[in-house]
């Protein structure tokens, strides 16, 4: 089902409101349990500029929402963050959000009057893409998944049996962060090697350069989606930047498979829209790496919820309530 659509609720539908947060866009929606979206705002993230006004975007999207008719009709609030998140404080500390670390990110939305009777729930941006995917998208119907955002960066979630398992502080999965490469080159996080710094777009732009790639006048900024343009047309350079980049994917996924026996990887975000440049070659390395018998069912498939499953999965784990063990949910016994 595609979250791509939007549509008026019945009369007695309870929805959902939900906030995706990311460096370059807060959007926020009101959902059905179906995963429709029946409203939705966006503003751009005043990514530089101080925490308060930061939230003061946050806090704009929210009353946007709450001037729509439906809004009575909304018992709860999801917030889907980019991280690192700490869902036992209820803060977060985004790479690509200066002013954000360990902000009280749940206290402070939930201190909005609009939500003075809703709870909210806080987890990471691609937790809940997890979400999203395992209930309405490409990894429904399975006990046991991955499902990865490549895009600027390289995120993760993963579902165990049946439940998105979220870890002690909401991070569990956070396979941007695994070394596929212990020579590899440093990453901002303090590692050497992490599969973010080899499969995130903006590596894999930087490698087909540093290979001779150059854009064409009609592509404009050089960034992956020029380079999956290239290599559609057989440039060499950038065929051979998303085989690197696929094949650190497929590392990263089958060492996760063979630790906790996932059958499927689901693949969304800004990259994944490249289409066969990077699942051919990602299906191929797959088969290389994911070697043992009980791995030989695991496939890698396209997300389908697109840019709307942040949005989705925070409706979805909102409606489920806070993790087990975490500090994610706040209502003050309201």
């Amino acid at each position: 089902m595609s979250s791509h659509r939007a549509a008026a609720p019945s009369p007695d539908e309870v929805l959902t409101a939900a906030l995706d947060i990311g460096g370059t866009k807060i959007a926020g929606a009101l959902v059905t349990a179906d995963g429709v979206l029946v409203h939705r705002v966006r503003r751009a993230t005043p990514a530089r500029d101080s925490a308060d006004v930061l939230l003061g975007t946050v806090h704009e999207v929210v009353s946007a929402l709450a001037a729509h008719p439906s809004w009575e009709r909304v018992r709860a609030l999801g917030i889907g963050s980019a991280g690192p998140v700490d869902l036992t404080r209820g803060t977060v500390s985004p790479v690509n959000i200066p002013a954000w670390r360990d902000f009280p990110l749940a206290a402070s939305v939930a201190a909005h009057p609009a939500l003075a009777d809703r709870r909210v729930v806080l987890a990471g941006d691609a937790v809940a893409m997890t979400a999203a995917e395992h209930r309405h998208g490409a990894a429904r119907g399975y006990g046991d998944a991955l499902c990865l955002v490549v895009s600027t960066g390289v995120g993760a979630g993963l579902v165990l049996d049946g439940r998105v398992h979220h870890g002690l502080t909401g991070n569990a999965g956070h396979l941007g962060h695994i070394s596929v490469d212990f020579d590899g080159e440093p990453c901002p996080c303090g590692a050497r090697g992490c599969l973010e710094g080899i499969a995130s777009g903006t590596a894999i732009t930087r490698h087909a350069q540093s290979l001779g790639w150059r854009p064409s006048p009609a592509s404009g900024t050089p960034d992956a989606s020029a380079v999956a343009a290239a290599a559609r047309a057989g440039e060499p350079a950038a065929l051979a930047a998303f085989d690197r980049a696929a094949r650190a994917l497929a590392a990263g996924i089958a060492a996760t498979a063979a630790l906790v026996e996932i059958d499927i990887a689901v693949v969304g975000g800004g990259v994944a829209q490249s289409g066969a440049v990077l699942f051919g070659p990602l299906d191929h390395h797959l088969r290389r790496y994911a070697t043992m018998p009980f791995l030989r069912r695991l496939r890698a498939v396209p997300a389908e919820l697109g840019s709307d499953a942040g949005l989705v999965g925070a409706a979805v784990l909102a409606d489920a309530g806070a993790p087990v063990g975490a500090g994610a949910l706040v209502d003050d016994g309201r």
